[in-house]
């Protein structure tokens, strides 16, 4: 299994310098990939902007939105040209994961309708592969970015099968990833596809001496849209020291994850050296 880290352009306050720090280190320190969250309702920095900008620092790592909210980027010619441009940028190391998120607030403010949003990914997933198979909005690359289809239901399983590479969990625990993925897996079978599916998972970290109080201001303001009790719940899961980290990383490779994505609590690029020691790396 793959061990990847998330860049931290979710935890408020994350600065450009901060950033591209943090991606200098993720790479030297062996990291498969670095990932993105995606809102809009909330002061992140935006994925895309945010994986050009550790691009131009980094020539190895693997680049991945995990995931882009699909239908709040209501034009799919342009995102398929934005996504193109990172694979050209970064030399073809561009993976798209998308999905359709689950905050209200950000449909809201997007001014974009919740009602169609699933047949709307499926539309947009359907003429970005047609843009890029047609080659004539360029720039051109090959290969192609990678496609990660996220989601946890029938559905999103679905539509993985139907248009992706593969497919990308939610932040759950092992069990609960083992068990989406046999849904998957089941209807990546169902809809005919040959070639071995890719598959990904997201989880929490907080390491050193602000481990606990960076993993409970964050989570808990993050997640604050699903309740209290949810919201303590994950932030208490985070793993906030390296026996944690390790036992994380055995039970996701243990329940057939290929790639692991973990997210940081704050935005200090001395979390990377941390979790790559406590990882193994």
């Amino acid at each position: 299994m793959d061990i990847a880290i998330g860049l931290p352009n979710a935890v408020p306050g994350t600065t450009g310098e901060q950033l591209t720090a943090w991606a200098r280190r993720a790479e030297a320190r062996g990291f498969s990939s670095l990932g993105t969250i995606d809102r809009i309702a909330y002061p992140n920095l935006e994925p895309l902007t945010s994986l050009a900008a550790a691009a131009a620092v980094t020539e190895r790592i693997g680049l991945a939105t995990t995931v882009l909210l699909g239908p709040l980027r209501v034009n799919a010619v342009a995102l398929a040209k934005q996504v193109a441009s990172l694979q050209a940028i970064s030399g073809g190391r561009m993976t798209l994961g998308i999905g359709l998120g689950g905050r209200e607030d950000d449909y809201e403010i997007a001014g974009v309708d919740t009602s169609t949003r699933g047949r709307d990914l499926d539309a947009m997933l359907a003429r970005i592969e047609e843009v890029w198979e047609g080659k004539e909005m360029g720039p051109d690359h090959d290969p192609r970015p990678r496609v990660l289809i996220g989601g946890s239901v029938e559905a999103s399983f679905k539509r993985a099968a139907r248009f992706g590479d593969g497919w990308i969990a939610a932040g759950a625990p092992p069990d609960q990833f083992a068990e989406w993925r046999q849904g998957f897996e089941a209807a990546w079978r169902e809809a005919g596809r040959s070639q071995q599916p890719q598959n990904a998972a997201l989880t929490y970290f907080s390491l050193g001496d602000r481990a606990e109080e960076d993993a409970r201001a964050y989570l808990t303001d993050y997640y604050a849209w699903l309740g209290e009790d949810t919201a303590n719940f994950i932030a208490g899961s985070a793993a906030k020291d390296a026996e944690t980290v390790k036992q994380y990383v055995e039970a996701f490779e243990g329940a057939g994850c290929q790639e692991l994505y973990l997210f940081p609590s704050s935005s200090d690029p001395r979390q990377v050296d941390l979790l790559a020691d406590a990882a193994g790396l």
